[in-house]
């Protein structure tokens, strides 16, 4: 069935019939190649929503205070709730085994100077535990620490850019900033893997701003992260309870949805993950229509090219041909064309994906790409389907008698 005739055969018919030959290979090669592109979305798709939420620790739960909307206990609608020092200190005694660290954040602007270069930061104050939370990663000196923080040091700990931007080529570490009129000495440089904006960010005690602030112990914010082991429903658990114990420390109604707000970033993860594999599935449907329609596109134009030679087969079989050899020759040329149809498809639809990588990063789809067995597999697939739509008109026309064949106009 492979002889060498066979393919000089094969090779002399397709080059009689290029137009048909041609239309055959980009209908098979335009369905895989859309196929990879959609299925490389869905992926990228799903990238930019892991990306976004991974880029902080997974395992925290964040605490905002806000403003009651409803009187309770005595207290009045639209008081502002102000979480304290001891607010830290309550969490971690009443929920020591599920806390892994705790930290506070305060945030603010400040202008920040060295020598003659200065500009607008945003500073953290914030407690150890923050570098976890942020996933930052420390490439000079240290972060701040429990000593930093007990003895309200002037320490800073600067991004990246924050850096470059007061210092230049030369090294921030040792050298003293001034924030706000008042000289930080810097103790350490860092990354972050969030962009640009988390490395413009300046890292002081959380103690030193309330001693600046006039000796409050007001904090704007808490994170706390929870044990990883407590997986999915114990977060879940973990914030109800805290949600609960916050309000009542802070006279707050149950049912009032603005004196606090609690948000869990595992919630928000498996969420953000579920969405993304419904429209995966979603943009999959629509890769395997495409897949389909490719199919049915070669299945029509095998019928046809098999009508087309529908004489050719009589004289074939007048002269000894046998409905095996009749089909072997058609499906031969159906799988051929095919699969390499196919693969041309995917290998372009590879290279695109490849060349496409951060460059749609703005439409939330970060590293397209498609697995090897997918694309091998739906091109195999599609393979399978051009051997089957080539089988079935062939098999009709092999038990056409000769001369039948031979009268067909």
């Amino acid at each position: 069935m492979w002889s060498r005739d066979r393919w000089r055969e094969m090779f002399l018919t397709l080059r009689k019939n290029k137009l048909r030959t041609a239309l055959s290979g980009f209908t098979v090669a335009m369905g895989i190649f859309i196929f990879v592109l959609l299925f490389g979305f869905g992926n990228g798709l799903k990238n930019a929503f892991e990306e976004f939420f991974l880029d902080d620790s997974t395992n925290t739960i964040w605490l905002y205070p806000g403003q009651t909307e409803k009187p309770f206990r005595g207290f009045k609608a639209k008081r502002r709730i102000i979480f304290k020092n001891n607010d830290l200190t309550d969490i971690e005694q009443n929920f020591p085994f599920f806390i892994d660290y705790i930290t506070p954040r305060i945030s603010r602007g400040a202008l920040v100077k060295h020598g003659k270069e200065s500009n607008n930061y945003t500073v953290r104050a914030v407690a150890p535990g923050h570098q976890y939370a942020e996933k930052t990663i420390v490439t000079k000196g240290r972060y701040i620490n429990e000593s930093d923080v007990n003895d309200k040091t002037k320490y800073a700990t600067i991004g990246r850019l924050v850096e470059r931007d007061l210092f230049g080529t030369k090294t921030a570490l040792g050298n003293h900033i001034d924030i706000g009129g008042i000289s930080f000495k810097v103790i350490g440089v860092f990354k972050d893997e969030g962009g640009d904006n988390e490395e413009r960010l300046i890292y002081i005690p959380y103690t030193t701003r309330q001693r600046i602030e006039k000796s409050n112990d007001r904090i704007d914010q808490i994170i706390l992260a929870f044990r990883p082991e407590l997986g999915y429903a114990g977060a879940m658990s973990l914030e109800k309870k805290l949600n609960t114990f916050m309000r009542k420390k802070h006279n707050i109604a149950p049912n009032d949805r603005r004196g606090i707000f609690v948000r869990n970033v595992a919630a928000d993860l498996k969420q953000s993950q579920q969405f993304a594999s419904v429209l995966q599935i979603i943009v999959t449907f629509v890769g395997l229509g495409t897949l389909l329609a490719g199919i049915i596109g070669i299945s029509n134009i095998m019928v046809f090219v098999v009508k087309e030679r529908t004489k050719e087969l009589g004289i074939r079989k007048a002269i000894g041909a046998t409905p095996k050899a009749v089909v072997g020759m058609i499906l031969h040329e159906s799988i051929f064309i095919t699969a390499l149809s196919g693969y041309v498809g995917l290998l372009t639809g590879v290279g695109v994906l490849a060349l496409i990588g951060d460059s749609l990063e703005e439409f939330f789809i970060i590293n397209p790409y498609i697995g090897t067995n997918t694309a091998v597999g739906a091109t195999m697939i599609l393979i399978l389907f051009g051997a089957i739509a080539g089988y079935i008109p062939a098999r009709r026309a092999a038990k056409i008698k000769p001369i039948i064949a031979l009268r067909d106009e």
